[in-house]
């Protein structure tokens, strides 16, 4: 597929380019994009674009401690820009470095806190495009619960915690999508997807 060539090239050439990744919880979020880049490699066989996003996931992330998961969610995230860090760690990293890099990252995660991160969050108009945005969040964060849960030791306290928050944000989101407001029914079925995607098990995240 010479599309598809043409943008493995370019995303290749773009990663050392760029320094320092984009965090907030939108679309832009450089672990979002780099997630769903490692799929590709797994199915295609394309090894430098993995290598590529490897050495991008860790120089941008594996340093990071005590993400400030008190200032989200922002008015209009789609993403949580913590939980999306740590889905995309778990794919790059083994599991018991996963686990230990998360304690660093999230040291609160065993006891839900802070709350905010753990509560869904209210949508107050789905009929605005931006407002509506939280919807998405909800099952975003969805996803990402559910797959850093999956990516946990077997009897780990924080998967269960994990799981819970998971299930309680599916709802929320699909609450908004069964709403019908086209504000966000044209695009959240995508979300729910991924809410609804199986985890993957411990061992599975740095296979490629």
């Amino acid at each position: 597929m010479p599309l598809a060539r043409t943008f493995v090239r370019r995303f290749e050439a773009y990663l050392p380019q760029q320094r320092h990744p984009i965090r907030h919880g939108l679309h832009a979020n450089s672990a979002f994009g780099l997630v769903f880049a490692l799929d590709y490699p797994r199915s295609a066989g394309a090894l430098a674009l993995a290598a590529a996003c490897f050495v991008a996931a860790n120089g941008w992330f594996a340093s990071d401690r005590d993400a400030p998961v008190s200032w989200e969610p922002s008015g209009t995230d789609l993403l949580s820009p913590a939980l999306m860090e740590a889905n995309l760690m778990r794919r790059v990293l083994a599991p018991a470095d996963f686990a230990e890099w998360l304690d660093g990252f999230l040291p609160g995660l065993a006891g839900a806190a802070p709350p905010a991160l753990f509560t869904p969050a209210a949508v107050g108009d789905r009929s605005d495009a931006y407002l509506v945005h939280l919807d998405g969040l909800n099952l975003s964060r969805a996803w990402c619960m559910r797959e850093i849960a999956g990516a946990l030791p077997a009897g780990d306290p924080r998967a269960g915690v994990l799981r819970a928050a998971a299930d309680a944000h599916a709802a929320s989101g699909m609450a908004g999508l069964d709403a019908g407001d086209y504000a966000g029914t044209h695009w959240l079925a995508t979300f729910a997807l991924l809410a609804a995607t199986p985890e993957t098990a411990a061992g599975d995240a740095a296979a490629c």
